[in-house]
């Protein structure tokens, strides 16, 4: 007997929506649909899927009126800020413009004798476990590119935006993508585990928790199936003391705070020199102070709830644990807050590394700002996190930020901008953030296997 999955809005706490899962026999049968697509779907033209895959980009695109407040009800991003087709439709069309390119076949030589070279083969079914902070742009960061490079792909999408997998399905197989080469499906944890341990799929890209990226990993034990996994973050910004003052805090605490702190890539801590400090924390309370928390329905809202009430409960816990060993709260309570999913978006200083909220994932809008001497103090605190992913840098001196950046474990180095995604670089990250990447050249290496071709043409 299959499960319910149910989408609890944080607007109001009802039930937005609700979709009943699989039975096991039933799941398997799609994903052997799924297999049994894939060789015909691989044999079109390179430009035939490219073609396909961006008329399914540009169907999701023309159903955004409806996308954005169905967004705002299912996981609480203001309406104000038009949804997401902006960076979904830069990230696949990006895929799509080099991938004749990194798809080519790599000439190692020919000769009279020999002709040798390397083909990018599809891994053959693709599972894309997507999550629901950035619903839309995290999902397509695999689904265009494994579907461009020939595989079928196989969606499942977090409970929190149970919407969002049937409306790229019904957009794409709308664009003449077949609906058995790109599939919504709805899984219980259970079913998905026993399907990657059946090797249903050839590949597994997911994105979420540090205990999902686990979960499949175990599942994935002894198959030999590919796994992909973007984690946790506690992504860092450092303000050295010739950075542009202003334009580091407004863009530092745009990225803590928005989305409500609900981020992969958002600022959870920020180290700032000596010099500086003082300033750039009374122009961050002030940029904190001026948001309206409220129903992401209405247009002045600026922060809207958290996806849910038990993460805004979580950050709430940090936060009064961080208070209680001696941090400053900046913020006082808004009006909107409710104790619920509302929550005031939080600056905290007199913090430490002792502290969860500074250790440990917050994915809220929170965030605590240290005082630094130095780079040395400042990469040293940098280093101490579990995490990954990225970390920004603010100086007005490039080979300074690239010395600083050698020396971070991290997988993305930003500087002079923070929390944002460059399609034509490789998302990846490092430590518990996870393994592998997408987007770029390599995220296409990362979905095609290599096959070698040793070709002699003089027997005698």
């Amino acid at each position: 007997m299959g499960q319910t999955l149910k989408c609890i809005s944080p607007i109001d706490g009802s039930v937005y929506a609700e979709r009943d899962t699989l039975s096991a026999e039933a799941a398997a049968e799609r994903a052997a649909a799924a297999r049994a697509a894939q060789a015909a779907w691989a044999a079109r033209p390179l430009q035939e899927r490219i073609d396909l895959v961006m008329a399914g980009v540009a169907a999701v695109g023309a159903m955004n009126d409806e996308i954005v407040p169905e967004l705002a009800h299912m996981m609480g991003r203001p309406v104000r800020y038009g949804g997401e087709f902006g960076g979904f439709n830069e990230r696949a069309s990006h895929m799509a413009q080099i991938a004749a390119d990194s798809l080519a076949d790599i000439a190692v030589g020919e000769d009279a004798t020999f002709k040798r070279y390397i083909k990018r083969i599809p891994h053959g079914v693709v599972l894309v476990v997507a999550p629901w902070n950035y619903p839309y742009m995290t999902a397509i960061n695999t689904v265009a590119p494994a579907l461009i490079a020939g595989n079928t792909v196989v969606l499942k999408h977090a409970t929190q935006t149970l919407l969002v997998g049937e409306r790229m399905a019904q957009a794409f197989q709308s664009a003449g993508v077949p609906a058995d080469v790109f599939q919504n499906v709805f899984l219980d944890h259970a079913t998905t585990s026993d399907l990657i341990a059946a090797k249903a799929f050839n590949f597994v890209n997911f994105t979420g928790s540090v205990g999902g990226g686990q979960a499949m990993e175990q599942a994935a034990a002894g198959t030999f199936t590919g796994v992909g996994t973007e984690l946790g973050g506690k992504d860092p910004g450092y303000v050295m003391e010739d950075a542009d003052l202003d334009a580091a805090v407004d863009t530092l605490i745009d990225g803590a705070m928005f989305n409500s702190g609900q981020c992969c890539c958002g600022i959870e801590r920020i180290y700032v020199h000596e010099s500086l400090y003082d300033a750039f924390l009374e122009k961050a309370v002030a940029i904190v102070q001026s948001y309206k928390l409220g129903n992401p329905l209405d247009q002045e809202t600026t922060i809207g709830p958290m996806a849910n009430v038990r993460f805004a409960e979580d950050v709430r816990a940090q936060i009064a644990e961080a208070v209680d060993a001696g941090a400053t709260a900046h913020i006082a309570p808004m009006d909107g807050d409710d104790g619920g999913a509302y929550l005031t978006p939080q600056i905290l200083t007199g913090v430490n590394h002792d502290m969860r909220v500074m250790r440990e994932e917050s994915f809220g809008p929170v965030v605590g700002i240290m005082k630094v001497s130095g780079d040395a103090e400042a990469i040293q605190l940098m280093n101490d996190s579990e995490f990954g992913l990225t970390a920004s840098l603010w100086t007005q001196d490039v080979e300074r930020a690239q010395a600083v950046g050698d020396q971070i474990e991290t997988g993305t180095v930003f500087m002079n901008r923070a929390d944002y995604l460059d399609p034509g670089l490789c998302w990846t990250g490092c430590k518990n953030t996870g393994r592998g990447g997408g987007l770029s050249v390599i995220g296409f290496h990362n979905l095609t296997r290599p096959k070698s071709y040793h070709l002699k043409k003089v027997t005698g």
